[in-house]
């Protein structure tokens, strides 16, 4: 294949997608000022999907399918495959999909297609226990020696979604993984590899009737399957929620959550535009206002997790133990800031052109084009660029207010700390939060 593509010109990029006899999505994203690609398939499978008893099988599975196939017998075999393109096969389980992607150079993106399509039709699923025994030394930095869990993002999560599914750990419980089969990992692969409950996307300088032709013989093999419909978010629960873990040593890590918005909810962007407000750069509030002014917090970040149908507002970082109740108060009232609309134009504007800079950069990173094009749609219809920066455009300081008092309230906040808090001090850091309004 001789990827030469038509330069285009404007925001967003040549989108097209077509959709294999065994029902699997291919989508290709032209990006000609490009030297490199990146081949990608998106598996509508992770945590979200799983039973109590499966937790952890997605991600069991995944690790599985690296140990070789029919025509790679070994782990060493398929890794030596695939360097021999200059790539690295990298795979990822989440909550709401699985990802398996190779960066290499334009020339070699059928041969990529080629590897993942033997990887979808004939692994072996061979080493089961050597494994078992790698994931479980994965678990073991999650857990202390008694084993409690202390992964501060991963309770906070289970704060947010209780026994539903998104709440589960996406490596699973330590029970769960000793526990798995061959039989088990085959029963999982069956329900959900199949080309109907998948996307393949190859972002780069490539035309996309060469990569479907390719995907149409490489992939042929893989069995149709069903689409996987993916349970609902559960109804908000009312916090706000507290959790405090013991462990060991000289910081606790936090992770604070707020229920937020999905992405088509037309106050998505609002929510992105606030997130950047409150931290995005050094000199933005939350950095600015609780490290470098303060010295309450080495570091302390914030981020957007977008899931199907729900995201979460997450501040994540790590303190002293003594001053943990006094970081959290200072960020509620960094929050309350935002919410009681003391917010710049100046601020909105520089949240825009930052905005703006990192859509222009994922113009030049063929793995973001490709899980924008490519994972989110599993779900929905990934909007435009443009469309998106139109949005952001759109957004008032009015609108940003209107949004951090429905998201960032108390109803909506979930706190986990992991560290060696004193009893004064777990009281100290409940009543912070319980007089938060």
């Amino acid at each position: 294949m001789k990827p030469r593509p038509s330069r285009r010109t404007g925001l967003d990029p040549r989108v097209e997608t077509s959709r294999l006899d065994n029902g699997l999505g291919v989508t290709t994203v032209t990006l000609p000022h490009l030297h490199t690609a990146v081949v990608a398939l998106f598996v509508k499978v992770g945590a979200r999907f799983e039973t109590p008893k499966d937790n952890g099988l997605s991600h069991f599975v995944e690790h599985m399918l690296f140990r070789g196939t029919e025509r790679f017998p070994s782990s060493l075999d398929l890794n030596t495959a695939v360097e021999r393109l200059g790539s690295t096969l990298h795979a990822e389980t989440g909550r709401d999909y699985t990802m398996f992607q190779l960066a290499l150079e334009p020339e070699h993106v059928p041969a990529a297609i080629d590897v993942l399509g033997e990887l979808m039709s004939s692994p072996r699923f061979a080493d089961i226990e050597l494994e078992r025994t790698l994931i479980l030394e994965e678990i073991n930095e999650d857990y202390d020696e008694d084993d409690v869990e202390i992964n501060a993002d991963d309770i906070a999560r289970g704060l947010v979604f209780g026994a539903h599914p998104l709440g589960q750990r996406i490596i699973g419980p330590r029970a769960n993984v000793a526990r798995f089969a061959a039989t088990d990992v085959r029963r999982h692969f069956k329900a959900f590899y199949g080309a109907r409950n998948a996307n393949l996307c190859v972002a780069g300088p490539v035309d996309h009737g060469p990569v479907v032709d390719v995907a149409a013989k490489a992939l042929s093999r893989m069995p149709p399957g069903k689409r996987a419909e993916a349970p609902p978010a559960p109804p908000p629960r009312r916090g706000p929620a507290v959790k405090t873990v013991p462990d060991a040593g000289s910081q606790t890590s936090l992770s604070v959550l707020f229920r937020g918005v999905p992405e088509l909810d037309p106050a998505y962007v609002a929510l992105v535009t606030l997130l950047r407000i409150l931290d995005d750069g050094m000199s933005t509030r939350l950095h600015y206002t609780l490290a470098d002014q303060k010295g309450l917090a080495y570091s302390i970040h914030a981020a957007i997790e977008p899931l199907a149908d729900v995201s979460l507002f997450e501040v994540t970082g790590a303190t002293a133990n003594a001053k943990v109740p006094t970081l959290v108060g200072e960020l509620l009232g960094v929050l309350d800031g935002l919410r009681q609309g003391r917010i710049t134009e100046d601020e909105l504007a520089k949240a825009r052109v930052r905005y703006r800079y990192e859509t222009l950069a994922s113009l030049d990173d063929a793995a973001a084009m490709a899980g924008w094009f490519g994972g989110t749609a599993l779900y929905f219809e990934p909007p435009k660029l443009s469309e998106r920066l139109a949005q952001l455009s759109a957004v008032t300081i009015d609108r940003l207010v209107e949004v951090a008092r429905a998201v960032l309230a108390p109803e909506r906040l979930s706190l986990a700390a992991v560290g060696a808090l004193t009893k004064p001090k777990v009281k100290e850091l409940e009543k912070t939060v319980g007089q938060w309004r």
